[in-house]
């Protein structure tokens, strides 16, 4: 038995929530193709720790005499070994332990040439791992160090070494080591599996040099063209491409509190459902759907069983469940399959963005659309107790992802689903610093407080190239006070999990640590209105952020109320709306002379000249006429439906929109799998004819803006 296949969604996970194992051995010798193993080592890494817990140690029965000189480096003799099983048995064992795992070991390639001899010599198929070298990591980092042994990075990581040229004393400094090079990597820009395996291919000294040694190649996937095949196959692509509100039932169907069982039962019949929703009672009319309940064809059996003929005449709010669960009907049919299967629900309410009840959702009505094999990301997000496990769901996002790219998904409905997940995981990560601040000896939020995201990840339109941008308000508190310094902790701690996460910290610093975006409500206020009467360029860079804002943890009623305050505020000043128009309208097509594409270090930059000014158009139009939308294509949808505008300009900016970011999107996946860090930058080699056309074309529509807004052609 060979090493398992890895799936090559892993590419995009961090490296502190890699699903890994790390491996020594020892040997009768070092020829790679004539020595054996003698013995197995290896510990399973669990997020940022070693899960010492989940340890595998055995000794192999090599078939040959151990040399004298190996042994009193390793202290393991022929006796040791002579009840041990031979390679075959113990590899077996081995791999029946690690999975389906990322294997890490120092001088790998030699480990794994051995191993590979092992297969041949035992006729048995052999498959690589995917595995990273830890001295090739340290080579990445250029210490100064006299050599390169297990013992010298120790000593300059100020770990301890114990057990050593034991197999498993070694995986477990070798595992400490790797864990202690993370950080660092991560400051010199290598923070995924994929971009640590770029960064090792790059030395190309010392891979010749193993080579001619006979090592074994260190990497990824040989053939993951036939692992992306796999991957597909097991995702549905239905869940993620539509929204509750397309296969909801409406309207939902409703029965008085005080109608007798009976009345409930005779109504189910005759309309052929199996659940109605319980209006509320007469003390909570007018409520919302938080009042409602639900009684099921279950419950009723339940009130006959337990109450005989009697209950027919009893009110069905006695029997019924309360209150509703509901969900968005503007959710994707992820979040209600997800919400369903982990809660047991079989029935769902579904309420409009104010909160009203406008349909039901049911099992039967998902039946259609099954997903069992689907990639599940909400509720799992939601469960997720630390910052690897929040890694490893949310580098599933790049499955899905290039499972949609690849049924030709629109790419604005893929960042919605990324943008959702993004304020699922800040959500998350909100709850778990809270935990952690309480478990400290902090206490909890000192006085009522909401997190908001912003921007991309606000207006609904993240792709896989994003950062942290977020920012807390809180009630009331002096800056620098005692609730501003507990508010201040858990933004750091929110950042932390998030870059531990994958989503790094903002380069522009627009986060809730920083207290710059971190104020009280009054100071918020004092905040938008010096933007708006000042109007300096980071002013406009600030507003346009904050106006892109959405709540996602907390009291969303404080968010809410400040966030209208500043569109009233914003929206009655001709002059900064002026200048958000002014501002909307500088941009730099990246097209030259004669229509040729600008590049720069072979990529043209889709987001400056292209995106940019689109959403920053489209925000401004909002701005204007009080339009209530947040994403880009809604704004648009909404200023046309004002007949202000040629219906034809805005159809194709629309297109324009999501021409660019189809190309970003797909840009983004091809990055993604060599390792290389993500931007907005697109190689138009890597395009074929007719996406490098519609690239043009989509470019060409940007100009459009400036007489969009009424401003000076500025381009």
């Amino acid at each position: 038995m060979s090493f398992v296949s890895t799936q090559t969604s892993i590419s995009a996970l961090p490296l502190a929530a890699l699903p890994a194992v790390v491996l020594d051995t020892e040997t009768t010798g070092l020829n790679v193709t004539q020595d054996r193993v003698i013995e197995f080592g290896a510990v399973r890494l669990s997020g940022s720790w070693i899960e010492e817990v989940e340890t595998y140690s055995a000794l192999v029965n090599p078939g040959i005499a151990i040399p004298p000189g190996s042994s009193e480096i390793h202290h393991i003799g022929d006796a040791d070994v002579a009840a041990a099983p031979g390679f075959a048995e113990a590899m077996g064992d081995f791999v029946k332990w690690s999975g389906p795992a990322v294997v890490i070991g120092f001088s790998i390639g030699f480990d794994l040439a051995i191993l590979k001899a092992e297969h041949e010599r035992n006729a048995m198929p052999w498959q690589a791992p995917r595995s990273l070298c830890v001295r090739h990591l340290v080579q990445l980092l250029g210490p100064n160090l006299p050599d390169p042994s297990l013992e010298t990075i120790a000593a300059w990581l100020g770990l301890k070494v114990r057990d050593r040229h034991r197999a498993l004393g070694d995986a477990v400094l070798t595992a400490q080591i790797f864990l202690s090079l993370i950080p660092l990597l991560r400051k010199r820009g290598i923070s995924t599996l994929a971009e640590a395996e770029r960064g090792c291919r790059s030395l190309t000294a010392r891979l010749e040099e193993e080579a001619k040694a006979g090592w074994q190649g260190v990497g990824g996937d040989d053939e993951p063209g036939r692992s992306r095949v796999a991957e597909f196959a097991q995702v549905d692509s239905f869940p993620y491409r539509h929204r509750v509100a397309d296969i909801m039932a409406a309207p939902p169907l409703v029965v008085a509190a005080d109608a007798s069982l009976r009345e409930t039962l005779s109504m189910m019949a005759g309309k052929k459902v199996s659940s109605l929703f319980i209006a509320p009672t007469a003390a909570d009319a007018g409520s919302k759907d938080e009042n409602y309940g639900i009684v099921t064809e279950r419950d009723v059996l339940r009130a006959l069983d337990a109450r005989g003929a009697a209950a027919l005449e009893q009110p069905v709010s006695a029997f019924g469940q309360f209150p509703l669960v509901t969900i968005g009907s503007d959710e994707f049919v992820y979040r209600a399959l997800s919400r369903m299967s982990t809660k047991g629900f079989r029935h769902l309410g579904v309420a409009d963005p104010s909160g009203e009840l406008v349909g039901a959702l049911s099992a039967r009505d998902l039946l259609r659309q099954r997903a069992e094999d689907a990639v599940s990301l909400g509720d799992s997000i939601e469960a997720a107790d630390s910052s690897a496990e929040l890694g490893r769901i949310w580098s599933d996002l790049t499955t899905i992802a290039r499972v949609l790219v690849h049924e030709d998904v629109d790419a604005r409905d893929v960042a919605a689903i990324i943008s959702r997940e993004l304020r699922a995981l800040t959500r998350r990560a909100c709850e778990l610093a809270e935990r952690d601040m309480a478990g400290d000896g902090k206490g909890g939020p000192p006085v009522p407080y909401a997190m908001l995201v912003l921007g991309s990840g606000g207006r609904g339109e993240s792709l896989l190239a994003m950062d942290q941008d977020n920012a807390i308000v809180f009630s009331e508190g002096a800056a620098g006070g005692s609730a501003d310094q507990w508010f201040e902790e858990l933004g750091q701690r929110v950042a932390d999990i998030l870059n531990d996460a994958g989503v790094v910290y903002c380069k522009g610093g627009v986060m809730a640590s920083k207290a710059n975006w971190r104020k009280d409500l009054e100071g918020w206020r004092e905040a938008v209105r010096s933007w708006i009467s000042r109007s300096r360029p980071e002013d406009i860079l600030n507003c346009d952020i904050f106006f892109d804002a959405v709540p996602v943890h907390g009291d969303v009623a404080l968010a809410d109320s400040l966030r209208r305050e500043a569109l009233e505020i914003a929206g009655k000043s001709r002059t900064f709306l002026n200048l958000l128009a002014l501002n909307a309208s500088r941009f730099d097509l990246p097209v030259g002379w004669f229509g040729r594409l600008q590049t720069r270090d072979g990529r043209v930059d889709l987001k400056l000249g292209g995106i940019m000014p689109l959403f920053s158009a489209a925000r401004v139009l909002a701005l204007r006429h009080s339009l209530t939308a947040r994403s880009t294509p809604e704004r648009f949808k909404a200023f046309r439906a004002l007949s202000l505008a040629s219906e034809e300009t805005i159809d194709n900016l629309l297109e324009a929109h999501r021409i660019l970011l189809d190309l970003i999107l797909d840009q983004q996946l091809r990055d993604i799998e060599s390792g290389i860090p993500l931007s907005n930058k697109v190689v138009p080699g890597d395009l074929s004819a007719f996406e490098r056309q519609q690239m043009k074309w989509a470019l060409d529509q940007v100009p459009s803006v400036p007489g969009l807004l009424g401003t000076p052609d500025l381009g």
